[in-house]
Order: C-alpha cells, then structure tokens, then sequence
C-alpha cells in the first residue's frame, strides 16, 4: 500500500508539472516584441499605383510594422481614403494610432470620416496645431500633443516637429536601414531626414512621401539636393504628392532603379531577418 501511496503522489506531481509548463509557453506575452515583416502601402495620393483606387490630392500610408498597425495622415478626404482602405482590404479597426504630419487640410481631412465609423486611435501631432482642432479631436479620442521627437513603439519614431510650418515626420528601424515617411516636408527634405537621424542614426533604406519641391525647376539645384540626400545616406526614394514632376523625373535620373514610383496602392515590404 505505501509503495502505491508513492506511485500516485509522483504521477500527481508528473501531471502538475506538465501542466504548468503547457500554462506558460501556449499564451504570448501582452508586451511581445513586434515580429515579422514590415509593410507600407499608401492609400492616398495624387496618382494611383492601383488603378483600382482613386487618387486625389494629399497623401496617407499604413504601417504595419510588425504587430502593430499605424496610418500616417490621412488625406483630403475621408469618402476616398475609406473607400480605398476597403479595396485594399484593410480594417480601420486595425489601426491603433494616426500620427499627423502637419495641419493642413490636405493631411487631416479624412481623419474626421475615420472616428465617425467608430475606431478610437491615439492621435499624435505637433503641439503646434491649432487649438480648435486639437479641442475636436480630444473629445473623440485620446490626443498626444508632439514637442519633441518621441518613440511610439519600440522601433517606431515620431520626429522633433520643426519649421514655420511645423512638421513632423515618421521614421521606422528595420533590418535594411530606417524608413522615413515625410508628409510635405515644408521645412525642407534635407533638414526633415537630419531630424530623423538624430532619432535613429545611419542609413535610410527608404525615404518615402511628399518632398515639397513642386515649386522648383532648377535642375541644379535639384541635384544639389539630392547630393545632399546621398550624403546622409539615403538609398532609396519613392517621391510623391506635392514633390513635383520635374523633381519627380530628376530623382529618376539620379537615382535609377532605387527612385520607386509612388502612387495609392504601392506597397513596399521591409522583410524581418
């Protein structure tokens, strides 16, 4: 009888241990680390990759960096950013945070059209917005005011917001080199990339969005700008929005093969090693 005592308290103990370790390897940690590719698509341009979205004027992009899905401005308008959203199959729900790269109309307009399906994203942009708009969207959702460059998530940067037209921009690390999301990119391309360096230091793998050089036709000093660029060392561009045709055709010229065409629908795919 007591050697069969013994037998059953250690196959009690063979099946508490055994339950223990199911209990702790079948359940992920709440603060897992992002795993898996990274993915941009733009979902909002003046032109369209995708000839079955629709384009306008302004510019969005969705990251999904990891497990982790964020959309960078919004468009001019929600009607158009929802509807392409919906082609390209993404959930709004999805989203957990729109970072702001500036107030103008042509960046926020289709934020409002966002929280009226009911999605309640943190919002991130410069403190300098106006006081009116920042008032609206707090009464929606939660707001985070921007002074200074901050990390939103492990690997995901907001830049310190400079310029008199107060901008910031997105830079995210991945295992290629940083990926900077400008917006417009009103207080200069050049000055917004250092922004993001003093973040996140060494090369850009990507830099993508608008470069605000739609006024400039002087092809030397468009190429004294890109001279610039490479110095820092940025690799690859994708210009779009307000970046111009001219310097849309000189980025082509000086870059080759690395000058990826933008448009709604592109999606570039910054694989995890």
């Amino acid at each position: 009888m007591r050697r069969y005592r013994y037998l059953f308290i250690l196959t009690a103990c063979v099946v508490l241990l055994i339950g223990s370790l199911t209990s702790h390897t079948s359940a992920a940690p709440a603060t897992a680390p992002a795993t898996g590719d990274s993915r941009l698509t733009i979902l909002f341009d003046n032109t369209a990759f995708d000839e079955q979205l629709k384009a306008d004027w302004g510019f969005a992009a969705l990251v999904e960096y990891g497990n982790h899905t964020l959309l960078f401005d919004t468009g001019a308008n929600g009607n158009i950013l929802l509807d392409n959203m919906r082609q390209l199959g993404v959930k709004p729900r999805s989203i957990e945070a729109v970072i702001l790269s500036h107030e103008h109309y042509d960046h926020t307009g289709g934020l409002q059209a966002l929280l009226d399906i009911g999605i309640r994203p943190t919002i991130y942009v410069p403190s300098a917005f106006s006081n009116t708009f920042k008032k609206q969207v707090r009464s929606q959702t939660k707001l985070v005011e921007v002074t200074d460059a901050l990390m939103i998530l492990p690997g995901i940067y907001v830049t310190r917001p400079i310029g008199p037209i107060v901008e910031q921009a997105l830079a995210l690390k991945t295992p290629e080199g940083t990926v900077i999301i400008t917006g417009c990119a009103h207080p200069g391309i050049v000055n917004m990339v250092r922004q993001a360096q003093e973040v996140v230091p060494g090369k850009v793998s990507l830099l993508v969005g608008g470069f605000h050089l739609l006024e400039i036709a002087d092809k030397k000093k468009l190429k004294s700008i890109i001279a610039e660029l490479r110095q820092l060392g940025v690799e690859r561009v994708m210009p779009t929005h307000c970046t111009g045709n001219v310097a849309i055709d000189t980025f082509r010229a000086e870059f080759g093969k690395n000058c990826l065409d933008g448009g709604a629908g592109r999606t570039i795919v910054f694989p995890a090693k």
